[in-house]
């Protein structure tokens, strides 16, 4: 199971180019009322790197899972369609949220000036208005046995009442500080506006890259302990549909050394705390994704569940040590292939072999 997320921000905010930048799915910019939806493997110069050592019969890349929803704003009618919309991400484990920051006239927008920090609290209010629906509704649920006296709805139904209560005052879920017991009581409700946020920059050329509307979002990002990314979201759309060759030269000329994706990668797996781990083999070479701090049976179990049941040991190899010595032979030759147990967490860039009971 690869990483999901849920493309989100204002109407003409640069959504769909981002979008179309980070999947090269070149997706009709225009209309902006259909959700796109795209799964691509997640760069990695690393899994490059042992693919020529290998020569491995398959190469697996771990996923990502890009949802892109239409422009979210504040409802006249009262319809509540933006709520409808964000059902459509319920189930992602983070959202990548886009903010126009740079100036054109010639380029239409939602509003007639360019303003952050409004924009941001703009998508949070559309966040909160569906999580308070889908609260209300676990209120109702849990009240009668709450009021019964079952302990366990008692305990659901006061935590699910004081995030509804902060949710009103304008607190989205994930700045609320809450404890893991409280989490747990509204995992249910696959709350929105709890869930962790890259925010994107998307900018028209890379002299905006340091201008004020950029500034005052990394302000807001630091603010809440969240990540951002700055993208020329044109400029990479196009390059996205270059060949992968041609794609580095590209780049390289709007001073950049990595894609967009990549980019993306690294900041949503440091938000979520995600580490990537590898197996190796004439087979096939492939990537792993697993929390840091996950101990090896954990870890053993993200390849299949029969490695975590059985779990007898670990063989690690370092990536960086196998790429300098040339080989598996010269690094065990070195002493740097080590065996670990039960409590070692494996860390990014692993290379192992789990050992366990069939």
């Amino acid at each position: 199971m690869g990483l999901s997320c849920g493309l989100v921000g204002l109407p003409q905010c640069g959504k769909t180019v981002i979008f179309n930048a980070i999947t090269a799915a070149g997706v009709n910019l225009y209309g902006g009322s259909e959700l796109n939806r795209a799964i691509v493997n997640l760069p990695d110069q690393r899994i490059n790197k042992m693919v020529n050592m290998y020569h491995p019969r398959k190469t697996i890349y771990a996923t990502l899972e890009v949802v892109d929803i239409p422009g979210l704003k504040v409802s006249q009618d009262g319809s509540n369609r933006s709520s409808k919309l964000l059902g459509n991400i319920k189930n992602v484990e983070a959202l990548l949220h886009v903010v126009r920051c740079f100036e054109d006239a010639n380029v239409p927008f939602e509003y007639d000036t360019i303003n952050p920090q409004r924009d941001v609290e703009t998508v949070d209010l559309e966040l909160m208005a569906a999580d308070s629906i889908t609260l209300k509704n676990k209120i109702e649920r849990t009240e009668k046995k709450a009021k019964s006296g079952d302990k366990d709805a008692i305990r659901e139904h006061g935590h699910a009442e004081k995030v509804f209560a902060a949710i009103q005052e304008g607190i989205p879920a994930r700045k609320q500080k809450l404890t893991a017991q409280e989490i747990a009581s509204v995992k249910e409700c696959n709350l929105v506006s709890l869930k962790p946020v890259v925010y994107i920059a998307n900018i028209k050329t890379m002299a905006d890259a340091a201008n004020k509307h950029v500034s005052v979002l990394k302000k807001i990002a630091v603010d809440e302990g969240a990540e951002v990314i700055t993208i020329c979201g044109k400029d990479e759309a196009d390059i996205s549909q270059l060949a992968p060759e041609e794609r580095a030269e590209f780049l390289k000329d709007l001073g950049l050394q990595e894609s967009s994706m990549e980019r993306l990668m690294h900041a949503a797996y440091k938000r979520l705390g995600l580490i990537s781990f590898f197996t190796v083999g004439e087979d096939e070479v492939r990537a792993w994704t697993c929390q840091q701090g996950d101990k090896a049976p954990t870890a053993a179990g993200k390849i299949h569940t029969d490695l975590e049941k059985g779990f007898i040991r670990m063989e690690v190899m370092r990536y960086e040590d196998l790429i300098e010595l040339g080989s598996e032979a010269a690094l065990t030759k070195a002493g740097k292939l080590h065996v670990q147990g039960r409590d070692y967490e494996v860390q990014d860039g692993d290379i192992v072999q789990v050992l366990f009971n069939k």
